[in-house]
């Protein structure tokens, strides 16, 4: 069983290398379109399934009270935690569309949309994304595998180098904390 520890971290530490080498452009590119959705009285709108709902509440929760820094909160919605919204859509509408539904409700140009999708081929993720970049929104892809077609519909697709899910989703949420704290530097200091 150490063994097994001991490769799942070497595979770990591997992907952030890597995230490090190939993303960190790209990461810096993520924070720029942060602060000027904020600084010109925009929104973030974050969403994805699983897993990736879980990370895109806890990167707005992190936007809306605070990372590390003491600050005003900053407008965010997590498109995937009222369940009574998720549950009317889909019964009504299908799954596919949960996400671009909420995004025709609460989006407006220049907001910031960020669809989380550790495949990259998240329909109902998709759908919103392209919804999203219609209404003229900017669109941020934190994808994994090969991007899948989800990252032909980004302003900007961070796709975490690796086939494993599991690295993907830590690779997301490493990106989603050097945001936050390179955001509240940005914005606050």
């Amino acid at each position: 069983m150490i063994t097994e520890i001991a490769v799942q971290l070497a595979s770990h530490r591997d992907v952030i290398s890597r995230i490090e080498q190939e993303l960190s452009p790209l990461i810096a590119e993520m924070v720029t379109l942060l602060v000027d959705t904020f600084d010109r009285g925009g929104k973030l709108l974050v969403m994805g399934n699983g897993g990736s709902a879980a990370d895109a509440q806890h990167f707005v929760a992190e936007i809306v009270g605070r990372f590390k820094m003491e600050r005003r909160g900053l407008p965010a919605i997590a498109l995937s935690t009222d369940t009574s919204i998720l549950t009317a859509i889909g019964n009504d509408y299908g799954f596919e569309r949960v996400f671009s539904r909420q995004v025709e409700a609460l989006a407006a140009p220049g907001d910031l949309v960020v669809g989380i999708s550790t495949s990259g081929n998240s329909p109902n993720v998709q759908c919103a994304l392209e919804l999203a970049r219609e209404m003229g929104c900017r669109t941020v892809g934190l994808l994994g595998r090969d991007g899948g077609s989800i990252k032909d519909v980004c302003t900007l697709a961070l796709i975490v180098p690796t086939m494993d899910t599991p690295r993907v989703q830590e690779g997301h949420i490493t990106i989603i904390h050097i945001v936050c704290d390179l955001l509240e530097k940005k914005m606050f200091t």
